[in-house]
């Protein structure tokens, strides 16, 4: 009996591909686009009013708000990604959110 449970789990692992582990959840679902979670929301709308609104201290506000949480969610989909594409797209809006926040600090 154990040795048929190893069988099915070995044969298991092999099935498992890189496009399986690229693309598909746990449950074996595709997932690239997901509906977007409230940081993401909080971080479009603050980033967006900071340009629209004149300079100033909401504006200064507005922008640490946007960073802070968009750099939130790309942290949290570098390390609690449901796939290795979504952990890529976290580890891309990490390092791009990193950059773009040193060249506003004129680093």
């Amino acid at each position: 009996m154990a040795s048929q449970l190893d069988r099915d789990v070995e044969k298991e692992i092999k099935q498992t591909t890189l496009f399986d582990r690229t693309f598909r959840d746990s449950e074996g679902n595709i997932v690239i686009a997901q509906m977007p979670n409230l940081l993401v929301m909080v971080g479009v709308t603050a980033t967006f009013l900071q340009f629209v609104l004149p300079s100033g201290t909401i504006q200064t506000t507005l922008g640490l708000v946007g960073f802070g949480t968009l750099f939130a969610w790309a942290w949290e989909e570098l390390f609690t990604g449901v796939n290795y594409f979504r952990r890529s797209l976290g580890l891309i809006g990490l390092v791009s959110l990193l950059a773009l926040g040193l060249n506003f600090v004129g680093v």
